[in-house]
């Protein structure tokens, strides 16, 4: 169970100072708890200690920053059922998916662990000609200084995780942003770094209004902005953060195409996956599905049967597999798109009316690639079918996109694969398996409107470093 209220922490601290923002249980719509709100005057606060306290930060040893990290792992894996429980309520997030985000916030916190002692320089051979007689160089790793992180309400733990841990391993202070839906798992996180040595005023984690939260992106005392989240959003910010680096890791409406060499039933089992679960709540969930011509019907019925089975309801429960999106809103824009898509010309092939806030797995097929069910991002438990038979052109497909996350392919040829790696306009495909497949230590990102950058910890931490050069002229 959520405790009654929660603090922010403010400068390492935790501060009771208000009940402001009301956290609903996504399932009822009943508030399960409330947390303090942060306004400007506190969120400057925040940002003049970060920037304080980062010579401070900066002068802990590799091994100190691992001990954080170790200390974080070791009480995430005490506290792993409250975090799942916690995600549960405040995400809507069916329980076994909760589950597997605390393992992965672990896993995030590890490899951040093992990263944090891994930051070697490069001894640098200058000697290009007879001017540079007598010199050599050697460059290292310094944090970049105080870091801006906005966190999505879809991966509360992990994505949030995604940007602490390897701030932590850098050496950056920082100040965090959770969103306001889902601001939980981001203070227990914040509750966890507090029993740590860190120097007091290293972080911050302050949920706070959209509105107020513009220093997070334009203080010029932040040396890089980190945000997760909507497109529009995320290029906004980029256009006023001024001359700090930016990474954005946004949306994306992936594909995934299933060649006529693909093992149907493995394809159909991994897809049904990648397209459901955390109800489509994922940038990489898979929303555009292109089968070859000669296995289409097959795919089709057994994909179908399958999404129908599908159990919708009760997060808690442990034989849900779609819960609620995170607010009757967003399942009500859902469900326009795919009665807008079925006006134009598309079938519902099940699914597609929803109950409140949960929509059941919906699957379509003829939906106009203009149309926003195919066009759009979806985020929800929708995705789309449609039949080719030219390889090439199905490639070509999945770049008709203005977004280019990752995508998936299912083919046993070879060469197809590394066709599929040249010519895909994404920031990764991924062969034999869906788009929504992730693994923590990996470069994850997006190109076009999907985003710039990499995370994946030892990613993540190049841009929060910065590279300096000393050269040694020998007389």
């Amino acid at each position: 169970m959520l405790k009654d209220s929660y603090p922010y922490y403010l400068a390492s601290e935790p501060v009771f100072a208000n009940q402001d923002l009301a956290v609903t249980n996504k399932y009822t719509g009943e508030v399960a708890t409330r947390v303090a709100k942060a306004d400007t005057k506190i969120i400057d606060k925040a940002i003049e200690a970060a920037q304080k306290t980062q010579p401070l930060m900066t002068a802990m040893r590799p091994y100190e920053r691992k001990a954080v990290l170790d200390h974080c792992v070791a009480r995430f894996t005490e506290r792993k059922d409250e975090l799942a429980q916690a995600l549960c309520i405040e995400a809507g997030k069916p329980i076994k998916d909760a589950h597997g985000e605390v393992t992965r916030l672990i896993d995030t916190f590890r490899i951040a662990a093992e990263e944090s002692v891994r930051m070697d320089g490069e001894v640098l051979n200058l000697e290009i000609s007879a001017r540079a007689k007598g010199y050599q160089g050697m460059t290292k790793r310094v944090p970049i200084g105080p870091c801006s992180f906005i966190s999505p309400f879809n991966f509360p733990l992990n994505l949030a995780a995604h940007k602490v841990a390897p701030a932590i391993a850098a050496g950056c202070t920082f100040v965090l942003k959770p969103a306001s839906r889902t601001p939980i798992g981001a203070l227990i996180i914040g509750e966890v770094l507090a029993e740590t040595d860190l120097p007091k005023g290293a972080f911050s984690i302050l949920p706070c209004s959209r509105e107020g939260a513009d220093l997070f992106t334009t203080d010029e005392r932040l040396k890089l902005l980190s945000f997760t989240g909507s497109p529009d959003v995320g290029w906004a910010l980029k256009a006023k953060a001024g001359k700090k680096p930016v990474v954005l890791e946004l949306g994306g409406n992936a594909a995934c195409v299933v060649d006529e060499d693909a093992n149907i039933d493995d394809a159909v089992e991994r897809i049904i996956v990648g397209a459901f679960y955390q109800s489509g709540q994922s940038c990489i969930s898979v929303q555009r599905i292109l089968v070859h011509q000669r296995i289409y019907n097959d795919f089709r019925e057994q994909f179908v049967a399958r999404a129908s089975e599908l159990v919708s309801g009760d997060p808690a429960d442990e034989a849900t597999f779609i819960g609620p999106m995170i607010s009757e809103s967003e399942a009500q824009r859902l469900e326009d798109w795919i009665q807008q898509a079925r006006s134009a010309g598309a079938t519902i092939l099940c699914g597609g009316t929803r109950d409140g806030a949960i929509l059941p797995a919906t699957v379509m097929e003829n939906v106009a690639a203009d149309c926003a069910a195919s066009a759009e991002e979806a985020f929800g438990p929708l995705c789309v079918l449609q039949a080719f038979d030219d390889y090439d052109a199905a490639l070509a497909e999945v770049n008709n996109s203005r977004y280019g996350l990752q995508a998936g392919v299912f083919t046993r040829d070879l060469y197809k694969a590394h066709q599929a790696w040249d010519i895909l306009e994404v920031g990764g495909v991924v062969i034999g398996d869906v788009p929504s497949w992730r693994v923590d230590n990996m470069p994850y990102g997006g190109v076009k409107d999907s985003g710039l950058g990499r995370e994946g910890i030892r990613y993540a931490i190049e841009d929060m470093t910065e590279t300096r050069l000393m050269v040694i002229r020998t007389p």
